[in-house]
C-alpha cells in the first residue's frame, strides 16, 4: 500500500468512529406561549423521557436519570453572579461547561426584591429588560455578555473526563422572531448532528421551550446556542419590528453525561487496525 493510499484508509477507519449526520436520530420537544404554564407540559414530558431520577450534583457516571440547571442557586435567588469565560461552575457538579465569544455570563434577576439586589439591567448597564423578558423558574435568568452565542460542553460530573448526553434542552425568554435562535447539535469529533430553530413566542417576555433527543446512539458533546440576532447591552433595546430580537435563557435539561473516547483514542485504535490488516496482507 502506498503512502497515499494508506492515509486514505486512515480517514476511512477513523470516520467508522464518527456518527454521520445523516445518521442522525432526533426526536424535537417544542413549545411556546405567554407564560411558564404554556410550555410546562412540552418541559415536563422531556423531563420523562430523559428519565428520573434528577441527578443533581452526585458525581457520575449514573446510568441512569438526568441533570438540570435552573440558575437559581437552589432557591430564589436575588443576587446576580457574573462570570467571565468559561463558566465552570456547574462542570464539576453537574458536567456541563459553558464558553461564549463574549466576555462572560452572568445569572441574574430581572427585578430587585431589596435595594440591594443587582439586576440584569445593573449588570448590563441600560434600562427596561425587566418589561422584555420573563422567567420559568423564578427568579434568574441566564445569558452571555457582550455576545448571543454560547456553547455548551459535557464532562463526566466530578471527574475532568469529556462526555457526551443522548438529550439536551433549554428554556428561552422572549423569542420575537422565528429564525435568528437556534440550537445546533454537535457529536463525537465536532461533527453536526442536528440543528433547530427555536419557536417564536407571543407578546413581551413569552416563553419557548427546546429539547432535542437522539435515539440512535449519537450523543452531544457539544450544543451551540444562539440566542436572538444582537447582544445585550448599554442602549440595546429589544425591537422585533425593527429587526432586532434579543433573547436570554432560563433552565437548561440534559441527559445523564457518558464518557467518550478521546481523539487520540480512537486515532489510536484505527492505527491498530491498519497495522493489523498490513500484518494479515504481509503474511499470505
Amino acid at each position: 500500500m502506498n503512502r497515499r493510499a494508506r492515509s486514505i484508509a486512515g480517514i476511512v477507519v477513523l470516520g467508522l468512529f464518527l456518527p454521520a449526520a445523516s445518521e442522525a436520530s432526533a426526536i424535537v420537544f417544542e413549545a411556546s406561549g405567554g407564560n411558564a404554564a404554556a410550555i410546562q407540559a412540552t418541559v415536563d414530558l422531556f423531563r420523562a423521557a430523559l428519565g428520573n431520577p434528577n441527578n443533581a450534583n452526585n458525581p457520575g457516571p449514573l446510568m441512569d436519570g438526568r441533570r438540570e440547571i435552573n440558575w437559581d442557586g437552589g432557591t430564589a435567588t436575588t443576587a446576580a453572579t457574573t462570570s467571565g469565560t468559561a463558566f465552570t461552575v456547574f462542570q464539576g457538579t453537574r458536567g456541563a461547561l459553558f464558553t461564549t465569544p463574549g466576555t462572560g455570563f452572568t445569572q441574574a434577576p430581572l427585578l430587585e426584591t431589596t435595594p440591594a439586589d443587582i439586576t440584569l439591567d445593573e449588570v448590563v448597564g441600560t434600562t427596561g429588560y425587566a418589561a422584555t423578558f420573563s422567567t420559568f423558574s423564578p427568579r434568574r435568568i441566564f445569558t452571555p455578555l457582550d455576545s448571543n452565542v454560547t456553547d455548551a460542553t459535557f464532562f463526566v460530573p466530578g471527574a475532568p473526563t469529556p462526555a457526551g448526553v443522548t438529550s439536551f434542552g433549554a428554556v428561552f425568554s422572549d423569542v420575537d422572531l422565528f429564525g435568528p435562535t437556534t440550537i445546533d447539535f454537535f457529536g463525537i469529533g465536532d461533527v453536526p448532528l442536528f440543528s433547530r430553530t427555536v419557536l417564536a413566542a407571543p407578546g413581551s417576555g413569552g416563553l419557548s421551550f427546546l429539547g432535542v433527543r437522539f435515539d440512535a446512539g449519537e450523543l452531544i458533546t457539544r450544543a451551540r446556542i444562539t440566542t436572538g440576532n444582537a447582544a445585550l447591552g448599554p442602549g440595546v433595546a429589544d425591537n422585533p419590528a425593527g429587526g432586532i430580537d434579543l433573547v436570554v435563557m432560563d433552565d437548561f435539561i440534559y441527559g445523564e453525561p457518558q464518557a467518550v473516547p478521546e481523539p487520540t483514542t480512537m486515532a489510536l485504535l484505527g492505527v491498530g487496525l491498519l497495522a493489523a490488516g498490513g500484518a494479515r496482507r504481509r503474511s499470505r
